[in-house]
């Protein structure tokens, strides 16, 4: 997916993918939901989402008397995304932002 938002290009085929999260179980289920946390050549990060009705990417429908499956990026800070990985992709916070104190 591309997208410009602020006058920043952001594709998910050329940036490297860092960490996947997603609620599991079947594509099918209205809560069903997959991010990827995304790193630019120029070291900014976002996050590419998709997901079905009841997740927070979902997308209304014209008529706007339903919600269904939709995608979408988001740009974070650096802080952002360590919050994000921290909370979604833990076991892989040391390997993205080096060691942290015990």
């Amino acid at each position: 997916m591309k997208k410009i938002i602020n006058r920043k290009r952001y594709d998910t085929e050329t940036a490297k993918e860092v960490a996947l999260w997603s609620t599991g179980g079947s594509i099918n289920d209205f809560e069903y939901a997959e991010e990827c946390l995304h790193l630019k050549k120029t070291g900014e990060y976002f996050l590419y989402g998709k997901g079905h009705g009841l997740s927070r990417w979902s997308k209304s429908s014209k008529d706007g008397s339903s919600r269904g499956w939709g995608e979408d990026i988001q740009p974070l800070t650096e802080d952002q995304a360590r919050e994000w990985v921290e909370n979604y992709a833990n076991e892989q916070y040391e390997t993205l932002f080096g060691e942290v104190e015990e």
